[in-house]
């Protein structure tokens, strides 16, 4: 991806950025070092994000975060945070934040309210399964939604990500992180080209959805790595369409992507999906018959997504299926 397209999105927010930055820092010759402290404190960053515009504090020291892919772009930043989600199923990747030195944020489809308010953060950053929240939280602390567009994911992840180094002071660590992506991202459309068409199914409950192409999880396999869509999939929104093994099995993939949402949220011990898909139909298929079925790490596409560590980590398990 160009990177200096890529910029064009974000040069107005970066130049307000700065405006905002300008506007609340110090000025006259009658600054003094004693003055620099409260200062800093004071300064701001405007934010555009999917429920506004808000001015946020920069650097701030206590932040909660409802997002968990926002989490996994901070630790890879080297920022710590005061709260997240704890309630409900935690990634084992963020094992470190079980403890109770993180606040309890309650979970990501509903937050402890009173939690978070008595931990008076400087920031609260929220995503889809938060947003209806908005207006509370807003009340607490300053809040940004930074929601992803899946149609237009990686550009979406750019942005926030850009938005959290701004915030942050970390703009050069990002514009690395990016870079790198996007070189990981051409070195696997490389393979990518010519080794077929490929599915991406999710189980849950012993039922099974199909993801196509800008669709939350098809976006990575199909529009971000290139993989051809082996079904004409129609839905809209992010549970997918509802698929039967005949569909799969015409459809014959060459590849299979699945994702276990049981064992996501806790509610199986890994081998559902596999139960499921335990059939001749889709035994039948190219992908099982060229043992082409990768099962995904659940947590780190279902609950995590996109993040700077996250994304490479699943870029990796698409690359690992075509050795």
């Amino acid at each position: 991806m160009n990177r200096t397209a890529r910029h064009r999105s974000t040069a107005l927010l970066a130049a307000a950025s700065v405006l905002a930055l300008a506007g609340c820092s110090t000025s006259g010759a009658a600054a003094t070092d004693e003055d620099a402290p409260a200062a800093a404190s004071a300064e701001t960053v405007s934010v555009e994000h999917a429920q506004g515009t808000t001015d946020v504090p920069v650097d701030p020291e206590d932040v909660i975060t409802f997002d968990l892919g926002v989490l996994d772009s901070l630790r890879a930043l080297g920022e710590d945070v005061q709260g997240l989600p704890r309630s409900g199923s935690l990634p084992q990747q963020f094992a470190e934040y079980a403890s109770d030195d993180y606040v309890n944020a309650g979970s990501m489809k509903e937050p402890d309210l009173e939690a978070v308010a008595e931990a008076a953060p400087d920031l609260i950053i929220i995503s889809g399964r938060t947003a209806d929240f908005y207006d509370e939280l807003a009340e607490i602390a300053p809040t940004v939604d930074l929601s992803l567009d899946q149609t237009d994911a990686l550009n979406s992840f750019t942005e926030q990500s850009e938005t959290l180094g701004r915030i942050f002071g970390k703009e050069t660590e990002v514009e690395e992180r990016l870079t790198a992506v996007d070189e990981q991202i051409e070195e696997t459309k490389a393979r990518t080209a010519g080794a077929g068409s490929a599915m991406f199914l999710l189980t849950s409950a012993g039922e099974v959805n199909a993801y196509g192409p800008d669709s939350r999880f098809g976006n990575i396999v199909f529009d971000l790595l290139g993989f051809e869509s082996a079904a004409d999939v129609q839905a809209e929104g992010t549970h997918g369409e509802a698929v039967s093994f005949e569909a799969i099995s015409a459809a014959d993939p060459d590849h299979l992507f699945v994702l276990d949402r049981d064992t996501a949220i806790g509610q199986s011990g890994g081998e559902a999906a596999r139960q499921v898909l335990d059939n001749e139909l889709v035994d039948g298929t190219t992908a099982a018959q060229q043992d082409r079925i990768t099962y995904v790490d659940s947590a780190s596409w279902y609950l995590v997504g996109f993040g700077l560590d996250n994304l490479p980590a699943m870029i990796d398990e698409v690359q690992e299926s075509l050795s």
